[in-house]
C-alpha cells in the first residue's frame, strides 16, 4: 500500500471521528447513547456511532457491555457481532432481545420471517427481493463536504436498512448504517 493511500485512509479514519452530520445530534459520551434511537436512525450522527463502537469494542468493553446489558453470542456471520440484551428494547414498534453490529451500524434481530411488512412501514425500498434474500435501504441523510484546500470530498451517508440473511433464518434484521466515505 502506498504512503499516499495510507495517508488517505488515516485521514478518513480521523475525519470519521471528528466530522458531524448536519441533521443529527453528536453524542460525545458513548455511555449516554440511547440504543433504540441509534438502531432506528432517529438521533445520532456518524461520529456518535463511531465513538460508541470504539467504546463497545475497546479497552472499556466490559464496562460498556455491562452498562447496556449485552452478552455476546456466537455468530455464524463473520460480518456481524451479535448480542443478547438483558432487557428487551423497543425498536420500530417491535420488541427484541437480540441486536447485532455490522461495521457501519447496529441492527435489531427481529422474530419476523417476512421483512416486507416492516420495510413497507418504514418506507424502505428493496434493492434485492428474492424468496431467500431481502435487502433494502432508505436514505436518512446524505451530505457532501469538500475539505478546505483539498480535492478530498467527504460523503456522509446514514441509511435505514431492512434485510434477511442466511445466518439468521426466520429473522429480519433492521437498523441504521452510519458512514463517511472519502471521494
Amino acid at each position: 500500500m502506498s504512503f499516499h493511500r495510507k495517508g488517505t485512509l488515516l485521514l478518513a479514519a480521523f475525519l470519521m471521528n471528528t466530522a458531524t452530520a448536519h441533521a443529527a445530534t453528536a453524542e460525545q459520551d458513548p455511555s449516554k447513547i440511547d440504543l433504540a434511537k441509534l438502531i432506528e436512525c432517529t438521533t445520532y450522527d456518524v461520529p456518535s456511532y463511531n465513538n460508541f463502537g470504539m467504546w463497545l469494542t475497546g479497552p472499556e468493553s466490559v464496562t460498556a457491555m455491562k452498562q447496556f446489558g449485552l452478552t455476546e453470542l456466537p455468530s455464524e456471520n463473520p460480518f456481524l457481532r451479535e448480542f443478547q440484551l438483558a432487557a428487551p428494547v423497543s425498536v420500530f414498534g417491535r420488541q427484541t432481545s437480540r441486536i447485532a453490529f455490522a461495521s457501519s451500524g447496529p441492527l435489531a434481530v427481529l422474530d419476523e420471517p417476512d421483512p416486507h411488512p416492516l420495510a413497507k412501514t418504514l418506507g424502505v425500498t428493496a434493492a434485492v427481493d428474492k424468496p431467500n434474500k431481502f435487502l433494502g435501504a432508505k436514505e436518512i441523510l446524505s451530505s457532501k463536504e469538500q475539505l478546505e484546500n483539498s480535492d478530498t470530498v467527504l460523503h456522509t451517508l446514514i441509511t435505514l436498512n431492512v434485510s434477511t440473511d442466511d445466518s439468521h433464518p426466520g429473522k429480519t434484521l433492521a437498523g441504521c448504517s452510519y458512514s463517511i466515505e472519502v471521494e
